[in-house]
């Protein structure tokens, strides 16, 4: 017995060690040895930038840098890069444009050339999006961040929602969101104040605007819903600031606990409402909102394949979808609306040009989906303003097996950069007039423009493209007419120009002196 007792006890031991030497290895092979071999290889290959720095990389300067940046305004120029992604503006400036960078252990590498860009984005199974930390998934976990089967699944029954005809019955909603936004504008001017912060009333205007088009009948639930996101995505904001530590979710922190929160809230909101739908399908209604559609084209492939758990969503992911409309369907076409109501300030000769466009194929009739589509002008300066300011202006994507890209041997971890804005504004592409806002260089169309290459893609491209680029565009048009219609607007000496990192926001706001037509 005493034999086996120091027998077992040894075993156990030995056990113990190896586990601790194997976690050991791979703790110090992910922080050490994989950073410097994929330096080594990316080094060879003409790749230049700052050395890997144990465990932080880049990191620790990316936050300096950014929180530098932040800590003021700009002078009015549309060189924003700088101020958004300092550290990448440094970077590239010393080394040139095929520079690397260090999230942590993870080398990140700049792709600016456009065939090599069409490449990524049309390879979509090869290069995928890095995958998100478990907390930025309390926020959505939708079809923008589902790769392979699962996003081809998920992209193909949500569609549906977006087709043309479904669009066209959504014209009535943003017609009366644009509509209450003037009312509330009109009191303000009415009363003598003709200074407005147009930034939260645009936010305001496109969350409104997708809580009807998602949901409906249900729209008070939806804009608690939106409330709820906004909040999550602030956290989240703080979060991306520094160093993910895997674990840290688990601790108990202030910020942890409301995160966990919040998604617990949104998903009894959602479920409620889903619920509520599904009973109305069941009983032949069929609403016409993006959900009402979603859950139809999902029940019928369920029913088609006899309930195979490879067809069809669950409801859990159903939620996370409802999530992603309110994320994407409002904060990038809010900001592309704050943009454009500024640019039309700093160049009013485009104010007037669109606003008579606008007067002239409506006239005082209601806006409708034909001729929102005459509306070549608007048209031009919006393409304008995301050259410009590209909510999108760093697309990122993961090389999951080592791959060729071009003349490039990629291996498995290397994160990819494909700088849209360095692409929106070089001189080389747009000519010496880049970082000038000129509408008149899409006056042929964007394929004119760009002579056929891929140096215009403000929603993406391939097959990832964003699936909500009609819906944006139709709101953004219908939204800019109806305001041209009834006001003129100039910058007020207080705007301070700040385009922030999150989606290129306004840091203070648009401050606007309105004058009612």
């Amino acid at each position: 017995m005493e034999i086996s007792y120091y027998s077992l006890k040894i075993a156990i031991s030995s056990f113990v060690v190896i586990f601790i030497l194997k976690w050991a290895w791979k703790i110090l092979n992910w922080v050490w040895f994989k950073p410097k071999e994929l330096e080594k290889c990316l080094r060879q290959q003409g790749f230049k930038g700052n050395s890997y720095r144990f465990l932080f990389g880049d990191v620790n300067e990316m936050m300096k840098m950014g929180k530098e940046a932040l800590s003021k305004p700009i002078d009015f120029s549309h060189n924003i890069w700088p101020r958004v992604m300092p550290f990448f503006h440094k970077t590239i400036t010393t080394y040139g444009k095929n520079c690397l960078a260090w999230y942590g252990p993870r080398p990140a590498i700049v792709i600016v050339d456009p065939e090599l860009i069409r490449e990524v984005l049309t390879k979509n199974y090869i290069f995928q999006k890095p995958p998100g930390t478990p907390l930025t998934k309390l926020a959505a976990n939708g079809l923008a961040g589902y790769e392979a089967d699962k996003w081809a699944k998920h992209r193909r029954l949500i569609n549906p929602a977006f087709h043309l005809d479904k669009l066209k019955h959504m014209l009535p909603t943003f017609l009366l969101t644009a509509s209450e936004m003037l009312s509330k504008w009109e009191k303000v001017v009415s009363t003598g104040g003709s200074e407005i912060d147009v930034w939260p009333y645009l936010q305001t205007l496109t969350s409104d605007a997708i809580s009807r088009t998602a949901f409906g009948s249900s729209y008070e639930e939806g804009r608690k819903i939106f409330e709820l996101q906004k909040e999550q995505m602030e956290l989240l904001l703080q979060i991306a600031r520094s160093l993910y530590i895997p674990g840290w979710r688990f601790i108990p922190t202030k910020t942890n606990r409301r995160m966990k929160q919040i998604f617990n809230e949104v998903r009894v909101l959602i479920l409620g409402i889903i619920k509520k739908r599904m009973s109305m399908i069941e009983n032949g209604e069929a609403p016409d909102d993006l959900l009402g559609t979603l859950l139809a084209s999902n029940l019928k492939e369920i029913q088609q394949h006899g309930n195979n758990k490879k067809f069809g969503m669950s409801i859990d992911e159903v939620i996370e979808e409802c999530k992603l409309f309110y994320l994407a369907g409002q904060e990038t076409t809010s900001a592309l609306l704050v943009w454009t109501m500024i640019l039309l300030c700093k160049y009013p000769i485009w104010q007037e040009q669109a606003r008579e466009e606008v007067l002239q194929v409506f006239g005082n009739d209601d806006l409708d989906y034909d001729k929102l589509n005459q509306l070549k002008i608007v048209t031009m300066i919006l393409n304008e303003v995301m050259r410009l300011y590209p909510s999108g202006y760093f697309i990122n994507r993961m090389v999951i097996k080592e791959t060729k890209l071009g003349n490039l041997y990629l291996p498995a971890g290397v994160q990819l950069l494909l700088a849209t804005i360095l692409l929106h504004h070089d001189t080389e592409i747009w000519g010496d007039d880049a970082m000038e806002f000129n509408p008149e260089r899409f006056s042929e169309g964007v394929a004119k423009a760009t002579k056929g290459q891929l140096v215009f893609f403000p929603f993406s491209w391939g097959p990832r493209i964003c699936i909500g680029q009609n819906f944006a565009m139709l709101e953004a048009k219908m939204t800019i007419a109806m305001i041209l219609k009834h006001y003129a607007f100039e910058l007020s000496p207080s705007y301070a120009h700040a385009p922030h990192p999150l989606l290129l926001q306004p840091q203070y706001g648009a401050h606007l002196i309105l004058h009612k037509l």
